[in-house]
């Protein structure tokens, strides 16, 4: 995540065009190390969001109030004493480090003109939010950092604030290029571990962007390469810089099918192969995807509990498979111990008293063959013992082939499941999935447990020719897609043989062009646990070819009838509705 020095001069620049010279009205603490401000600005009244979580620092403008305590913290009421009503009259981002410093004009007591600084740093687990007066001595700050905890700066009231310069970083925006040189000469790293090691603001992201525009491998030790490479990593260092200096950013966010997994204020054409969504503000990028972000890990740890359950089910029921698999395998012998009694029944009469064994002919094949013997049985008693052998392994043959089936059932019903916690993404989904492990006996059901009516809903996709596909995100919806809703000439897909979603295609008796069977098969391959694959084999059928077993387990179907294709697992350029 690239909140660096280019994403905070993008944000300089949205906060000058907006709320430059504009009052703070209220000054709010919802968290300890976070800060509130709501502005009037010219174009109305923003609020300005500042985190120095060290888990997630954050600046940006927000429409989105957050309840306060009812006691204001002690940080909270010295900034309302100072600058409450003062005017916001200059926003600075010194050279590229990940601080802005609000300047803010305000009345004391007696009625004059003073000028206070607000700090903002953006430095992962040492951010930090200081208030200072224009001197550069520290009023307070939302963290208080004693000599104990840094031996680099002591945050404290009354301290001299000042920058702490502990990797000796370059200014990228005044380097020449005899400095960018040198700085590529002397460093033995990767390429672009250099960029990111060596100047102020630049990410491990951005260098890995340079590097891939200017067409070198980034793993490639710096010194190595030729004075053309050195050149053209200049050139295109330069390019991101250009964009900086021009204020010419373009806020996006790059998605991993309907993941975020990046977001910059410059283009990043390293993730050409994903899908890059634009913002016209840098704001936008960060609420979005932040709380995207939050969304996909919250619900992850909601359903780990469940996880553990199907996992540890799955891995039961596959240790089972195993055992039953190396028990069928020792009744293959079955048949041989039903010839060996028939044979002496056939030829005993010429049997020695005592024969340990004898050989006879094998009149379903011609050869000859031995067989074994006890010496202290009659040749009907050996007969009998190895008929009594294969009608035991007969049963057991029998037995285990039903247990099996009914144990790879089991196998892929729970990785359906295990499917359906991948693609979940609202705790209504998580509802319905512990609703269906209650029904299928792997968590037990408390008298307090009874059946909830959730929200959740199915996949409501839009194909590039207008035609409504439907995707269930658990059994339950599986089921319903396909033997409710869907009409008989509606259409099917699935993967083929696999664990994964049912999707319906709405015909409503329409002709299907061939780019909306792709799409809808891109969505089955998506939704099914192959989504990881290059290419996904799919079967569909038109809805009335599809049929649901006696006793089936939910989302289990049969059919017979059926069209295949193979395709990419794939949601990009499939509208979802809401």
């Amino acid at each position: 995540m690239a909140f660096d020095g280019i994403v905070i001069s993008n944000l300089v620049f949205e906060l000058n065009n907006e709320i430059m010279n504009g009052r703070i009205n209220k000054i709010a603490q919802p968290e300890t190390d976070e800060l509130l401000l709501t502005i009037k600005g010219k174009n109305g009244q923003v609020r300005l969001l500042l985190s120095a979580s060290a888990s997630l620092p954050l600046i940006y403008m927000t429409d989105q109030n957050k309840p306060s305590p009812l006691s204001a913290p002690n940080f909270c009421m010295l900034l309302r004493k100072h600058i409450a009503n003062g005017r916001i009259v200059s926003i600075n981002q010194p050279g590229m480090e990940r601080i802005i410093n609000f300047e803010i004009e305000h009345f004391n007591e007696l009625g004059d003109l003073c000028k206070k600084i607000l700090i903002v740093e953006i430095m992962g687990k040492h951010s930090n939010i200081i208030f200072c007066d224009e001197d550069g001595l520290i009023l307070d700050s939302i963290k208080h950092i004693s000599a104990n905890m840094s031996s680099v700066r002591e945050v404290l009231p009354g301290r001299p604030y000042f920058i702490p310069d502990t990797m000796n970083k370059l200014n990228p925006l005044t380097i020449t290029k005899d400095a960018f040189f040198q700085c590529v000469y002397t460093k033995a790293l990767k390429t672009s571990k250099t960029l990111y090691t060596s100047f102020t603001g630049i990410s491990p992201v951005i260098a890995e962007e340079i590097c891939y525009r200017a067409s070198i491998d980034s793993e490639k030790p710096a010194q190595s390469l030729d004075d053309n490479e050195k050149l053209h990593l200049y050139n295109h260092f330069q390019w991101a810089l250009e964009i900086v200096k021009n204020e010419a950013f373009e806020p996006n966010i790059i998605y991993k099918e309907n993941e975020p997994i990046e977001f910059s204020a410059i283009p990043l054409t390293q993730y050409n192969l994903y899908h890059t969504k634009q913002f016209k503000k840098i704001s936008q990028v960060l609420e979005q995807y932040y709380a995207e972000k939050n969304i996909i890990t919250r619900i992850r740890q909601k359903s780990s509990d469940l996880r553990k359950i199907v996992s540890t089910a799955l891995d039961r029921s596959r240790k089972k498979y195993v055992l039953q698999e190396k028990q069928l395998r020792d009744t293959q012998k079955r048949d041989t111990f039903k010839l060996y009694g028939e044979l002496i029944n056939t030829y005993g009469y010429e049997l020695d008293e005592n024969a340990s064994n004898f050989e006879a002919l094998n009149y379903y094949t011609n050869e000859m063959i031995e067989i074994p013997l006890d010496p202290l049985l009659t040749p009907k008693e050996n007969a009998k013992k190895y008929f009594d052998k294969y009608n035991k392994m007969k049963r057991t043959f029998e037995a285990l082939t039903s247990l099996i089936s009914d144990t790879k059932d089991e196998i892929y019903h729970l990785e359906t499941i295990s499917n359906s916690l991948e693609i979940a993404l609202t705790e209504d989904d998580l509802i319905e999935i512990k609703e269906e492990l209650m029904d299928s006996g792997y968590i037990r059901r408390k008298y307090s447990n009874k059946k909830i009516k959730t929200k959740s809903k199915p996949f409501h996709y839009i194909s590039s020719d207008g035609f409504h596909i439907y995707v269930g995100k658990n059994n339950f919806q599986n089921d319903e897609l396909t033997f409710k809703f869907a009409s008989g000439n509606d259409w099917w897909f699935h993967a083929k043989g696999i664990p994964g979603s049912h999707v319906i295609l709405k015909s409503n008796g329409n002709d299907i062009p061939d780019r909306t069977f792709e799409e809808a098969g891109k969505l089955a391959a998506y939704y099914s646990s192959a989504r990881k694959n290059s290419k996904v084999e799919i079967d569909y059928s038109l809805k009335k070819n599809i049929k649901k077993p006696n006793g089936g387990k939910p989302g289990f179907v049969v059919y017979y009838t059926n069209y295949s294709l193979t395709i990419e697992p794939s949601i990009n350029g499939i509208s979802l509705s809401e």
